[in-house]
């Protein structure tokens, strides 16, 4: 039995809107939430530490999308100042900057006890400082902009539950959680609304090339619907809590699962 969902077209939720993406080049769950965001009518600016990767995507999405509409700048979360030079690019085209999308994370296996201090320093640098540095960013411009605005971050189920080999990422995952519980409650005064989503298995291309096939088979035998999830059905989820159908959602993690505990 075919048991996949069917895509859903877009329906004008995020018209007129400015969102920065993060790690928004590829086929992973960035660069499905970058188009996503265009079929629902907001203008993007993508970010991504790959260059040439990053001029292919925004080359191709302006080509169907527009050029007023799609932008890039190359952009390292652990670097300051190109997070900053990434949402000037944003407020300069647009005026505003409305969502962001905190995507940008590095993950990677390791048995706690041959865990090197690098490679725990490295996930923890990109993928829970990183989603700290981009969100800070995010909430000073808006609060100065004084029209409100989003936050989504990504997250994962192992920051609930535990994974062998993942210590380093669920520490990170379950930091970014409570970054966006801490974030929202901060937020609120000033209309910005913080939320994350918790995917389990989002199936994309780099996904396959770093993990075993046995591992994939587990992890997917793992989930309600015997599949692993495209990675537009996470982008969906982040919609939602873009658009105003979220209006009243803030300090949340949605799990985008049925493998959240």
């Amino acid at each position: 039995m075919d048991n996949k969902a069917p895509y859903v077209p877009g329906h004008g939720l995020l018209t007129g809107r400015t969102a920065v993406i993060t790690a928004a080049a590829g086929a992973g769950i960035g660069g499905a939430t970058a188009r996503r965001f265009l079929e629902e009518g907001a203008r993007v600016v993508l970010g991504d530490a790959h260059g040439r990767r990053l001029k292919e995507t925004v080359a191709a999405l302006a080509g169907e999308f527009g050029e007023e509409r799609v932008a890039g700048c190359v952009s390292d979360v652990t670097d300051e100042a190109q997070i900053a030079a990434l949402y000037d690019l944003a407020e300069e085209r647009h005026g505003r900057l409305d969502a962001v999308v905190n995507n940008a994370g590095l993950g990677g296996t390791a048995l706690l006890i041959e865990m090197t201090d690098e490679q725990w320093d490295k996930v923890i640098d990109v993928t829970l400082n990183g989603t700290f540095r981009c969100t800070r960013a995010a909430l000073r411009r808006m609060k100065a902009g004084g029209h409100g605005g989003v936050v989504v971050n990504n997250a994962s189920v192992v920051g609930w539950r535990a994974q062998a080999g993942q210590a380093h990422y669920a520490a990170a995952k379950a930091g970014v959680m409570a970054l966006t519980r801490c974030a929202a409650v901060e937020a609120a005064g000033y209309r910005v609304r913080v939320n994350a989503v918790s995917p389990s298995l989002a199936m994309h291309p780099h996904l396959a090339k770093v993990t075993t096939p046995e591992l994939l088979a587990e992890l997917t035998e793992r989930e309600a619907f015997g599949r692993y999830a495209e990675p537009w059905e996470v982008a969906n989820v982040i919609v939602f809590l873009a658009s105003g159908y979220s209006s009243y959602m803030t300090g949340e993690t949605v799990s985008v699962s049925s493998q959240h505990a």
